[in-house]
């Protein structure tokens, strides 16, 4: 039998910004290399940092866990959001996330980011076993 798992997560992008203007090296642990690269070359960076904190946030509320548990530390580098060609972003999984999904009989995921002005938000369905 299939299951969706769905998550779903807003960021406002002044209080984000302001965050990490009091944390310098939060986008460091926030965020892989390959999306710090994408994010820099981007207008607003911080916009787009937003929306991939928010694909994450998304991603992990789908997968039952949040922020919580054993293994959770490294999670941020462990979830990656990748951009294709196209534009259209992709989760990408290392770690523990990736065995916490093999555990749960997540088989697809589908990700969905949008910016305004003031929030970022997005959108992820897991589907599987």
């Amino acid at each position: 039998m299939s299951r969706i798992r769905q998550g779903i997560d807003i960021v406002d992008v002044e209080k984000f910004r302001a965050v990490l203007g009091r944390s310098p090296g939060l986008t460091e642990a926030l965020s892989t290399e390959e999306e710090r690269a994408y994010c820099l070359s981007r207008k607003d960076p911080l916009l787009h940092f937003a929306g991939r904190f928010a694909a994450k946030e998304s991603y992990l509320k789908a997968l039952g866990t949040g922020f919580h548990g054993e293994g959770i530390d490294h999670v941020f580098q462990e979830v990656e959001v990748r951009t294709t060609g196209s534009g259209r972003p992709e989760i990408a999984l290392r770690g523990w996330a990736a065995k916490m999904a093999q555990r749960r009989g997540i088989r697809h995921c589908a990700v969905s980011i949008s910016h305004a002005a003031r929030y970022a938000v997005a959108s992820v369905l897991l589907s599987g076993e």
